[in-house]
């Protein structure tokens, strides 16, 4: 089977060094800055460049700013710069080496709703921007609720671009009331798969889809649980109410379009699940080739860099895809949702066409 020509890396991080110096001042999670100050190729970007052009010459990255995003590190008045720090340096990143990073997907200040409408309109329409990320939650508050409407509006009817989903929980979430804080990482390794899952399901039943069906959305790890849980999320909603003791939300499937297990399926999944080739065919299965998109999560892997870039090819590769799908899956679904020239770099700095 012949292989396509590119991957297109959809999901990876970085940290611009300005950035990275307000995270080192503002952030109150003593683990955060360790991380993200120790992780080389999050900040490094000549020896990351350096690192894909010696091992991985087909990959190009759409480039993401990592955890924390604005909000977390500052209130409405402040949050609005750091995510201007943030987008112009993915920006100069992109002007720099365009034939690693085609572009970037643009981080707003989420707690000050008016200017991350401005930031939106000014990352995609000067510097060039496909698109802008978002957590599934908002300092603790559901993407669902109505202040959110306007981003997810503004995105998808008049920039037609899709939005990325990265999922947060925090280590002092507690996995057991009993405890102060979760342990040995469940906060991350499994918690953030289920918040995503938690804010996807949230998104579904307040009609979000009805509201914006124009909307696109991307999930990191391959819509976290919701593909495994694929048939028990839809025979056990299909009856939603029936555990509730006075069934008030018999009434929401009343009030959607289609059947929940539908909404679920408009979303994209990335195949960002550790180089399991069992659970991208999970993925695959439920979102089909047409709503997966190749992504490493890189730097965030044992190796620093590669490791994640290189399991995920080999997973994709071991999927069983025909030649169409694998394109698909590698660079044809992320040169249509980000509406770039097949096969060709975007020009940073100007709006999408």
């Amino acid at each position: 089977m012949s292989q396509p020509e590119i991957f297109i890396d959809i999901y990876n991080h970085v940290m611009p060094r300005p950035y990275l110096e307000k995270v080192q001042q503002l952030s109150k999670d003593a683990g955060m800055v360790k991380r993200m100050t120790n992780l080389r190729l999050l900040w490094d970007i000549e020896a990351r460049v350096a690192m894909l052009d010696e091992k991985f010459p087909q990959v190009q990255q759409v480039l993401s700013l990592c955890v924390p995003s604005p909000e977390m590190l500052a209130g409405a008045e402040q949050s609005p710069e750091l995510a201007r720090i943030a987008n112009d340096g993915m920006a100069q990143m992109c002007r720099q080496w365009p034939h690693k990073f085609p572009t970037f997907t643009a981080s707003l200040p989420m707690n000050n709703i008016p200017a991350a409408l401005e930031e939106m309109d000014r990352a995609i329409g000067e510097l060039g921007a496909r698109g802008v990320q978002v957590l599934t939650n908002v300092n603790g508050r559901a993407l669902d609720h109505a202040d959110y409407l306007p981003v997810f509006e503004r995105i998808a009817n008049h920039h037609r671009l899709p939005v990325w989903m990265h999922p947060l929980r925090p280590a002092s979430k507690a996995d057991y009331v009993d405890e102060e804080k979760s342990k040995y990482e469940i906060w991350q390794v499994l918690g953030w798969p289920f918040e995503s899952s938690v804010a996807m399901s949230r998104m579904v039943f307040s009609g979000l889809f009805d509201k914006v069906p124009d909307l696109k959305l991307i999930t990191h790890h391959c819509g976290g649980m919701l593909p495994y849980f694929g048939g028990r999320a839809e025979t056990l909603w299909a009856q939603i109410g029936s555990r509730s003791a006075d069934g008030a939300e018999a009434d929401v499937l009343k009030n959607l379009k289609k059947k929940p297990i539908d909404y679920f399926k408009m979303f994209y999944g990335d195949t960002v699940l550790g180089g399991s080739t069992g659970a991208l065919k999970c993925g695959l299965d439920f979102f089909g080739p047409e709503h997966v998109v190749f992504a490493s999560d890189c730097p965030f892997d044992p190796e620093e860099g590669p490791m994640f870039i290189r399991e995920g090819i080999r997973s994709v590769r071991e999927a069983g895809l025909s030649a169409a799908d694998m394109r698909k899956v590698c660079c044809g679904n992320a040169f249509s949702l980000l509406r770039l020239v097949d096969g060709a770099s975007v020009a940073v700095g100007e709006p999408a066409p």
